[in-house]
């Protein structure tokens, strides 16, 4: 059984209310597969789709990195909305908390399908890895006004790519410690320090998705090409490199080549880097970071039965190979 930090069961009625500036509501559909928030399907009276998605107010099981990450999602949403990355349009926030005790962000529907649920030959499946790495270029050419979380409330940002990350890092170790999740925080603060100047050659924070695994990509089954991104709540403004890492975030294999192709075919960046050593370094400490937020949050999220014991097991051998190659 999973966990589920983040989730609200909202009264109907009062959601309703609340989506009733977007028109009459015709039905109400909470949509699976979330670990995190509660998404419903909104089906309106003449036919029209939305989606409702809704974080508790309630901060205690989530970590750092998490508060406010609804207002994340929104703004990046809006921030990506014409460069070429397909994310839904935004048709109504609630963060007053007066009505419904959590964060609303309410999106138009998507087309097609997710991609995690098609049965897709490997050729297609290339084809979509390539497409992809398209879609991070576009995004990685939208900059970010600072580096680190956009959320003020997560308090974990700054004005160099090095500041930021190190902040980022102190704050998962924190999560850990307040949560009696033991981590190698010896070796994990030796890489920073033996890798410290490789982040400094990050002088421009990209939108990084950092989630772009295959269960937040929509695909129209006709044209077999990506039609929507969502799930843009743990994006960070950052390091290119961290996108290849939260497209596989439970693998230590070298990044996807054909991700890669498809992102310098596309006049993305994340190729030219992975040759210098510094990016290199940059990847692993990305993948480290990756790591220890998933070895974490199974205990933040209160994951439970095979699924938390392969989640946590898978993690911590990423968080070890990373350590590993970058010699701590």
């Amino acid at each position: 059984m999973c966990g589920t930090t983040g989730r609200f069961d909202p009264d109907p009625t009062v959601l309703r209310e609340l989506l009733s500036s977007l028109g009459e509501v015709r039905s109400l559909e909470t949509l699976n597969g979330g670990l995190f928030a509660t998404a419903i399907r909104v089906v309106f009276a003449d036919g029209t789709r939305a989606v409702a998605k809704i974080v508790a107010a309630d901060t205690r099981r989530m970590s750092t990195y998490e508060h406010g990450i609804l207002r994340t999602e929104a703004l990046v949403f809006a921030s990506l909305a014409g460069s070429g990355v397909p994310v839904p349009r935004v048709l109504l926030t609630d963060f007053t908390r007066a009505g419904v005790d959590a964060d609303v962000v309410v999106t138009e529907h998507l087309p097609g399908r997710v991609w995690n649920d098609l049965e897709l030959d490997e050729d297609r499946q290339r084809a979509l890895r390539r497409e992809l790495g398209g879609v991070m270029a576009a995004a990685h050419r939208v900059p970010g006004p600072r580096f680190g979380y956009p959320a003020p409330e997560a308090g974990l940002a700054g004005d160099t790519w090095r500041k930021a990350f190190g902040t980022m890092v102190d704050a998962v170790l924190s999560d850990a410690a307040r949560w009696d999740v033991t981590l190698p925080a010896a070796r994990v603060e030796a890489a920073l320090r033996t890798h410290g100047a490789a982040p400094d050659e990050v002088v421009t924070p990209a939108t990084v998705h950092a989630d772009l695994w295959q269960g937040n990509v929509f695909v129209d089954e006709s044209s077999m090409h990506i039609v929507g991104v969502i799930d843009t709540e743990r994006t960070v403004w950052a390091d290119p490199l961290l996108d290849l890492v939260g497209a596989e975030q439970f693998s230590a294999e070298p990044p996807d080549t054909e991700i890669l192709a498809g992102n310098t075919a596309a006049g993305g960046v994340l190729n030219a880097l992975l040759e210098t050593p510094g990016g290199t370094a940059r990847f692993q400490l990305c993948r480290m970071y990756y790591a220890l937020l998933l070895v974490t949050e199974v205990a933040v999220r209160g994951y439970e039965g095979d699924f938390a014991t392969w989640y946590e097991t898978t993690a911590r051998a990423n968080l070890e190979a990373a350590l590993a190659r970058l010699g701590v």
